[in-house]
């Protein structure tokens, strides 16, 4: 299980703004690109799963990821999550040609569960499309915070996350840090595979 703190910022401004209030806590910024898979009758999405290949500053790595029955309250997010590392080449061929994602069942738990539990073996996979994001990533007051520049087809979203244990305490020490930043901030209300299905930015 996934549990994060997600505040969205309202504007690049914003996210300037608080970039520079971190920069003296910055540890590495990632270049991230993001392609999500389906059956031909969004089998995943329609059971609430998103399948996705993550590439990491160009081709360095790469991550496949299934996630599932996602909740999102108060801007908190939990999920159910499964991760696999994956040569970038291979992906690379897999995004290009889906199906040859299901031809890694035997090396990868991911696609057996895919092919198992969403009976896609025999319907084949189609690749959705994707988006890009810029994660910068901090050390800050024992946290770490992703500040997040996400680049989509129809416009951009900026957000602040944290994965924590106790994401209740974390929220209160970050809603500390942007109310004494008089940076605006409201609680993320759905994830970005979500915005991205949606084709809009939220309200």
């Amino acid at each position: 299980m996934e549990v994060e703190v997600k505040l969205r910022l309202p504007s690049s401004a914003a996210h300037e703004r608080l970039s520079g209030i971190l920069s003296p806590y910055h540890r590495r910024t990632h270049f991230q690109e993001n392609l999500f898979f389906d059956g031909p009758n969004a089998e995943l999405a329609s059971s609430l799963a998103a399948l996705r290949l993550r590439f990491y500053d160009l081709e360095s790595r790469c991550v496949l990821s299934l996630k599932s029955k996602p909740q999102i309250s108060d801007g908190i997010s939990r999920i159910e999550e499964q991760e696999e590392p994956i040569d970038p080449a291979v992906a690379r061929q897999c995004a290009a040609d889906p199906w040859r994602l299901l031809l890694l069942v035997e090396s990868s738990g991911i696609i057996r569960r895919v092919k198992e539990e969403f009976n896609l073996g025999s319907k084949g996979l189609i690749c959705l499309g994707g988006f890009r994001n810029v994660r910068g990533v901090y050390e800050w007051n024992g946290l770490k915070l992703e500040l997040d520049e996400t680049h989509y087809s129809f416009g951009t979203c900026y957000e602040i996350e944290c994965e924590n244990s106790e994401p209740e305490k974390a929220k209160i020490l970050i809603e500390g840090l942007l109310q004494s930043s008089g940076i605006e901030y409201r609680y993320s209300e759905v994830s970005k595979f979500a915005i991205f299905r949606a084709g809009k930015l939220p309200e």
